[in-house]
């Protein structure tokens, strides 16, 4: 049943990924996501959990493997241990253990794969894929106008609900009516409290939303690294070049 309602919650963050960049242009400003995130293996390693328990359940990510989570620093051990629910190959990709025919019959369509969802959505002056997520999964509201009871600023009229308000706790969105009849968000009550403070929640998205992001690219890291030193070599080289250049042309009037 608990898998069942997660893979419910989820599928609605298909359609909430999955549906036009306008939508999100609707509700606010996206936040900035902490991008060194993406550099901190502890934070990619939380965010792999979180992404493992509460995204696997319905959701593929099926251009990714589990042995390749040794490059944040996990052994092998560790994956099979705490990572591997639906398969006992460490080499195997990350397949969600759902029939796409039957999750086509229970939902209605099949839920999309998340290996490059970090990188698939942006929009101009919004920020990018991982701001959106970030600013999405921390925007929830109570909204009992919705068939779901939930509401999403970043997402208007989303038809997911809250998978992780038990860590986030149950908040309500204010509003103030303007001149225009137009309604500007002034901030969120607490209605319930959370397992984690709110400061703890926006780290635990960070983390999640890191990890999305490093799996949409895991040679990232290595890449950025492996150009800095190019540009180091690149900016010697012109250096030696132009002595040379210099020193090969001196005698010549």
């Amino acid at each position: 049943m608990k898998k069942l309602i997660h893979a419910l919650c989820w599928l609605g963050l298909s359609f909430a990924l999955a549906g036009p960049a306008a939508a999100a242009g609707g509700g606010i400003a996206w936040d900035k996501f902490p991008a060194e995130k993406v550099t901190d293996n502890a934070a990619l390693q939380n965010g792999a959990r979180l992404f493992v328990n509460y995204c696997l359940n319905c959701h593929s990510a099926s251009y990714m493997r589990y042995n390749r989570l040794r490059d944040i620093g996990l052994t092998e051990d560790q994956i099979k241990k705490n990572l591997m629910f639906s398969t006992d190959k460490v080499g195997d990709t990350m397949m969600v253990p759902v029939d796409p025919k039957q999750a086509k019959d229970w939902f209605g369509g099949t839920p999309p794969d998340l290996t490059l969802v970090a990188r698939s959505r942006s929009a101009a002056g919004q920020g990018t894929g991982a701001d959106y997520l970030y600013t999405y999964l921390r925007t929830y509201y109570r909204d009992d106008t919705k068939p779901t009871g939930w509401n999403n600023l970043a997402y208007p009229n989303v038809g997911m609900p809250h998978v992780l308000w038990e860590l986030q706790g149950q908040r309500t969105a204010k509003f103030e009516e303007q001149k225009d009849g137009q309604l500007r968000f002034v901030g969120f009550e607490q209605l319930t409290p959370g397992q984690l403070t709110p400061g703890q929640y926006d780290e635990a998205v960070a983390d999640l939303v890191a990890y999305m992001q490093w799996m949409s690219e895991p040679a990232q890291n290595q890449r950025v690294r492996l150009g800095v030193w190019v540009l180091i070599f690149l900016t010697i080289f012109t250096v030696i070049a132009w002595r040379l250049n210099a020193a090969y042309w001196k005698d010549v009037k």
